[in-house]
């Protein structure tokens, strides 16, 4: 029984604003907190069944886990250059996915903590087959797309009500009540982590009997909007993406993990278009 889990820090218990996760010091206090819910799943899923977890570190440089603090039953995948992104070492033979950490899409919820899609700095909404996703959902449909069926969220109740809405038999672990995307009625990380942990166990133990989401046969379609129009531009130097308005853009790929790759792609050329492409080269 393989299990993957996709780590985020925004909806870890503890974090109520982003400030929390740029100040050094905070930042290497939420480092710890992160570690310590992450290590909660991977004991909720071994207490399902599981025979190996592997966590795929998905927030800002993805270098945020404590390896040394992580439960030594586990592998973790770090480090920021990754073509698939919040997935790298997801592939068929996986038995399901766990998302740990994670938060609202941007404009989803008038609450959810600290609310995005995949990169605050550029991306406002992004859409599938013309459904609007944030990133649990996205990653779903490309975990899915390999077989292996969501089994787990944990985040801020804005959050999981959120998402149950596109994956109703997935289960839930609220690390708190949102309140403003900057503010939270925070639980104890004990107690979040007691819920994550016997969340993550159910998952796991339903796992033979989920279902994976898949967006269905044929093309798939990515719809990006962006903050600026210079990041929406900036993506058309590939030839696939078509411009729709200022500040979106459209593309189609044949299959899902493909156009996971071409939007990764064209996210990572509207964060550095975001200040010009160039504007840090002087020779």
């Amino acid at each position: 029984m393989r299990i993957f889990i996709s780590a985020d820090m925004e909806g870890i218990s503890g974090v109520a604003t982003n400030q929390q996760l740029k100040t050094p010091s905070e930042y290497q206090r939420f480092r710890k907190l992160m570690t310590a819910d992450v290590n909660a799943a991977i004991e909720g899923a071994f207490n399902g069944g599981a025979t190996e977890v592997i966590v795929a570190d998905g927030h800002g440089n993805m270098s945020n886990i404590i390896i040394e603090e992580l439960d030594p039953r586990a592998r973790l995948v770090s480090g920021n250059n990754r073509v698939m992104c919040q997935l790298e070492g997801l592939d068929e033979s996986f038995d399901g996915i766990m998302f740990v950490g994670h938060h609202g899409r941007e404009g989803g919820s008038d609450v959810t903590v600290i609310s995005h899609t995949l990169a605050g700095i550029c991306v406002e909404e992004m859409k599938i087959n013309g459904k609007v996703v944030g990133e649990t959902e996205m990653n779903s449909y490309v975990a899915g797309s390999m077989g292996v069926p969501a089994l787990f969220i944990s985040g801020d109740d804005a959050y999981v009500k959120e998402v149950q809405e596109t994956l109703p038999e997935v289960e839930g672990a609220v690390t708190k009540r949102a309140v403003d995307r900057f503010a939270a009625e925070l639980l104890h990380p004990e107690v979040a982590r007691k819920e994550i942990r016997e969340r993550a166990e159910a998952a796991v133990k339903k796992a033979k009997q989920a279902k994976p989401l898949v967006i269905g046969e044929g093309p798939v379609t990515f719809d990006l909007k962006f903050k600026g129009p210079q990041q929406a531009k900036m993506t058309t130097t590939l030839p696939t993406v078509q411009l729709t308005g200022p500040k979106s853009i459209r593309f189609t790929c044949d299959d899902m993990v493909t156009a996971y790759k071409h939007m990764w792609g064209c996210v990572i050329i509207a964060m550095t278009a975001t200040n010009g492409v160039l504007g840090s080269v002087n020779a």
